[in-house]
């Protein structure tokens, strides 16, 4: 049984609750041997940490041919872990859709890591706004299919987020019941702001929180030499500038920078739960304590994080 050392929160209104913790698959599996990628599943449900997302990177930014996926699903199989015991999210593309339709690209996913279905899905960012009532409706098809249960978007523009919460209410259709956002320490424009601030307060959304520490900046200090996310706003040289002190508070309550991080996002009332990348065992063990800190110390945590916020400059509105 999981260590819950945290309450688990619905992802969706209504829904069932899910693990505080969520693992990324993105740079993640494709960077461990395959019997540590086992176990890192089977120690991960047992750390609440069971909630595990799997995409395909094949287009747009992320035409990347990886197999980060196929090594997931193959891990979760060896890991010998019930499925009920865990919660799958899956991806939606929108850089050639509706050119390669929602159908297609979840069945592809769901073929590649082996799986039948998915419990959630997410629907990604866009460079031109999608056709969104078409797009509210194709993956109402999904649902229906039973391919998936509910829904959520990553860093859309809010217009477009209330639009295919409009249309969704028009047309009697499952909407989006949470939002997958750039959130962290450092950057907080976004899920804190005017913009989206009264869709979690009134409960339409949740947050997912992502990118949590700016690529691995605010875990380890350094920039890394891999692709990671976009640079909203072009501050990441700031991020870098503030690690010492997130080392020192981090030192403080006697947790990794990583650990602060992850206990920041989740002392925020609208976070569902934090969705990080783990290469290695430890990194998951570290990480975990961030459930505890969150619980006992959640208010003393984001008082001592107050003023670490570098993006205030940048819209709230997710418009890049």
């Amino acid at each position: 049984m999981p260590v819950s050392t945290y309450p688990r929160r619905p992802l969706t209104s209504g829904g069932s609750p899910v693990p505080p913790l969520a693992l990324g698959s993105w740079n993640t599996w494709d960077r461990m041997p395959h019997a540590e990628a086992a176990a890192m599943i089977r120690r991960a449900v047992e750390l609440d940490a069971g909630f595990f997302d799997v995409a395909y990177y094949n287009m747009g930014p992320h035409a990347e041919n990886s197999k980060t996926d196929i090594l997931f699903g193959q891990a979760l199989r060896a890991s010998g872990v019930d499925r009920s015991d865990i919660v799958l999210c899956g991806k939606l593309w929108l850089w050639d859709w509706p050119n390669q339709g929602f159908g297609a690209q979840l069945r592809e996913s769901l073929d590649r890591a082996g799986l039948d279905r998915f419990d959630t899905l997410v629907v990604g960012d866009y460079l031109a706004a999608p056709d969104v009532g078409r797009l509210v409706a194709d993956v109402n098809e999904l649902i229906d299919e039973g391919l998936v249960d509910s829904w959520g978007i990553n860093n859309w523009r809010i217009e477009e987020t209330r639009a295919a919460l409009a249309a969704a209410e028009a047309e009697g259709l499952v909407g989006p019941g949470f939002a997958q956002l750039k959130y962290g320490i450092a950057r907080r424009s976004m899920a804190e702001g005017a913009a989206y601030g009264p869709l979690f307060i009134d409960g339409t959304l949740t947050l997912q929180a992502s990118d949590v520490f700016e690529g691995g900046i605010l875990a380890t200090g350094r920039m890394p030499q891999r692709k990671i996310g976009a640079d909203v706003g072009g501050i990441r040289e700031q991020v870098l500038a503030i690690y010492p002190d997130v080392e020192r508070v981090a030192a403080e309550f006697g947790v990794t920078p990583a650990a602060l991080g992850i206990a920041f996002c989740l002392a925020n009332p609208a976070t569902s739960n934090v969705l990080f990348g783990a290469s290695r065992l430890e990194q998951l063990e570290q990480n975990h304590e961030a459930l505890a800190l969150a619980r006992d110390h959640g208010v003393e945590v984001r008082a001592a994080l107050e003023d670490f916020g570098v993006d205030r400059a940048v819209r709230d509105d997710g418009a890049w």
